[in-house]
């Protein structure tokens, strides 16, 4: 099956050919981490997990790297506010992030670099840089001399006056041209700072990317992803180094951006307000809720972020949890351990067409409740249990549906649960359904009915079934 994803650097969707049949080179750009990551900074993750994932399926090796940026000035400051160091301030948010990432089923990388741990790989760049005429030390500074790149600007399209001028660009008298930018700083006694041929400094944000992907992925690699506020200037920038440095080799093959998470229109940040941590959204919402929402809408698309979106997916996510029920998590997992080989459906092949086709999520999850509303139509046992293992196998494919269904609807949010403990907890709950059907038994249906309106008011809701009754949290 032929894969194809939109280049931004040709502006067209092309199919994907990576430069070795057996094995595919993804770098995504990961957080700063000085606080938690807002759910904007999530999409990229969720999304090119997804792409990830598609990748596996269909070559025998995937090399995937997602960096930590531990050293920013947004960071010596945060740090400097909690009176902390910044290895002790990036490292709690770093293992923040990877607990907010694998709340949303996105698989760990191969490769996860720091940039602290890369700083040679940064030193050696520039230095070579440097010797080709590319950059210059200037007040202890090195910089990037951007006249010097025929192609600078390749990526975003502008050229250089709209790049001045739409950029927050550091006027210093240092500078030869306004929009060089800067490889290497120097850093006073009172902040992080490491040995070089320039004195002691600090890298600069942008050859942070290209020493770790040159590092643990090689000079060239096939796609480089993030969000759409990265094409300019940080992406720009990494292009500018990665081919200068070595020979004008191609950095990358594929760049892949998507669209910004809006808030009534607007784009989300920080620096607005209007924005909502992964972590603070985990304690009202379970994570697939947040990882089908950030799917719905195609990724190159703006995606508004709201309450009702958050609704609508956990709706969704009922229903095709609904369609799973009595399908048993060992059932699950061996079902996704043999999918490719074991199981076979029309509508998986269609899934996957549409996951290959530029990552066409709303189409791939439009298949899944087609494929629920099968599951739920048959009648005959057999065809339902199958049904069900190509549903919850679709549903992988995706990051979705890999919950035992009966967890997934036992599910209770953190910020609602009772400090005091005296809450109902799934044991009580399980008690009182006893206590019910012993008084249905005994035909004390005013008791009954006492027990199913003390649980309604609680938030959960009954259903009796054939094989029981099935409770869920509101």
């Amino acid at each position: 099956m032929n894969i194809y994803l939109h280049n931004t650097l040709s502006g067209q969707k092309e199919r994907f050919v990576p430069i070795s049949p057996d094995r595919v080179t993804m770098y995504v750009c990961g957080p700063t981490v000085y606080n938690y990551v807002h759910i904007g900074n999530a999409r990229p993750v969720v999304v090119f997990d997804t792409l990830y994932r598609l990748l596996k399926r269909h070559y025998p090796e995937v090399r995937y790297a997602r960096n930590i940026t531990d050293v920013d000035d947004k960071i010596n400051k945060a740090a400097s506010d909690n009176r902390e160091t910044i290895c002790e301030l990036s490292s709690r948010y770093a293992d923040a992030y990877r607990s907010d990432m694998q709340a949303l089923f996105n698989l760990t990388p191969q490769f996860e670099p720091r940039a602290t741990d890369n700083i040679g790989a940064m030193i050696e760049i520039i230095t070579t840089l440097i010797e080709k005429g590319h950059a210059y030390e200037a007040e202890g500074h090195v910089l990037f001399n951007v006249s010097t790149d025929p192609h600078y600007g390749c990526l975003s399209k502008r050229n250089l006056d709209d790049m001045i001028a739409g950029a927050r660009v550091e006027v210093a008298p240092y500078k030869k041209n306004p929009a060089d930018f800067v490889l290497w700083k120097p850093s006073s006694d009172d902040l992080p700072g490491w040995d070089s041929p320039w004195g002691r400094g600090r890298p600069g944000w942008h050859i942070e990317c290209t020493a770790m992907i040159n590092a643990h992925l090689g000079k060239t690699i096939d796609i480089h992803a993030g969000g759409l506020d990265l094409v300019f200037p940080h992406h720009e920038n990494e292009i500018a180094q990665g081919t200068c440095a070595h020979q004008d080799e191609r950095y990358v093959n594929y760049w892949l951006h998507n669209g910004y998470l809006t808030i009534d229109g607007e784009k989300m940040s920080k620096s607005l307000g209007n924005f909502a941590t992964v972590h603070e959204l985990l304690q009202h919402w379970p994570g697939e809720v947040l990882r089908y929402a950030l799917l719905s809408a195609h990724y190159r698309s703006p995606l508004d972020w709201s309450d009702d979106a958050l609704t609508q997916a956990r709706a969704s996510l009922d229903r095709l949890y609904g369609a799973l029920r009595g399908h048993t998590p060992s059932s699950c997992a061996d079902t996704h351990a043999t999918a490719p080989d074991a199981l076979q459906h029309p509508l998986l092949d269609t899934l996957e067409q549409h996951l290959a086709d530029d990552l066409a999520t709303p189409q791939a999850l439009a298949v899944l409740h087609q494929l629920a509303g099968e599951a739920n139509r048959s009648s005959d046992t057999p065809s339902r249990t199958q049904l069900q293992a190509v549903l919850a196998s679709a549903g992988e494919r995706m990051g979705l549906l890999t919950q035992d269904p009966e967890s997934w609807f036992k599910w209770q949010a953190p910020a609602a649960r009772d400090a005091t403990g005296n809450g109902l907890d799934d044991a009580a709950i399980e008690d009182l359904i006893q206590q019910r059907r012993d008084a249905r038994k005994a035909k004390n249906f005013a008791r009954s009915d006492e027990i199913r309106d003390l649980l309604k008011a609680q938030g959960i809701e009954l259903e009796d079934t054939r094989e029981g009754t099935r409770w869920t949290r509101g």
